[in-house]
């Protein structure tokens, strides 16, 4: 029935379960004092909020289990310090999918190494069930095309030629004019 991370925990372990018990959230640098901790399961405490420096100092852990809580998504940062996490558990949560879940799905996506599951949409209704991935995915097409970033592959290359010549020669009149000197890059 604990309802916080205790604070006397051993700061040699390399294996702590906290599962099944009532911690709702978790605080700034909740393990910052036992940084040789390995494995890591907090399955089924009804955890709704992960501070962003909850994990400092985690730097050797391997497995976290976050399965079967409330968590809806996660802030900035919550996952930078776990340089060596290789599974992540992340089923039974009620994932919204909206723009904040994006930061969890790219840090996975650049973190191939780490093994996950449980990444399903339970919110809104209309994207229940759909894997995150696909979420993000379809956030992006159903942008309208004039909203979307010009992209390379995506313009007339010969009408942006000209009209970037015209600029040049703007630009050229109004160094003259001003006597200023412009560099422009890219």
């Amino acid at each position: 029935d604990l309802k916080k991370v205790p604070g006397n925990i051993p700061p040699d372990i390399v294996k702590l379960d906290l599962s099944s018990n009532k911690i709702r959230q978790l605080r700034t640098k909740e393990f910052e004092d036992v940084s040789e901790l390995k494995i890591l399961n907090l399955n089924s405490n009804g955890i709704t909020y992960i501070d962003p420096a909850a994990f400092s100092g985690l730097n050797n852990l391997e497995e976290l289990d976050l399965s079967n809580n409330s968590l809806q998504n996660f802030e900035y940062g919550v996952l930078e310090d776990l340089y060596f996490l290789k599974i992540l558990w992340l089923r039974e949560n009620p994932w919204r999918c909206d723009y904040n879940i994006h930061y969890l799905f790219y840090w996975l996506k650049h973190h191939y190494n780490v093994h996950y599951n449980g990444l399903e949409c339970k919110m809104p209704e209309e994207y229940k069930g759909w894997s995150v991935g696909k979420y993000v995915r379809s956030y992006y097409e159903e942008c309208p095309k004039d909203k979307l970033p010009i992209y390379p592959e995506t313009f007339d290359l010969d009408k942006e030629d000209e009209e970037w010549e015209r600029h040049k020669e703007q630009t050229v009149q109004t160094v003259k004019k001003h006597g200023v000197i412009v560099t422009v890059i890219g």
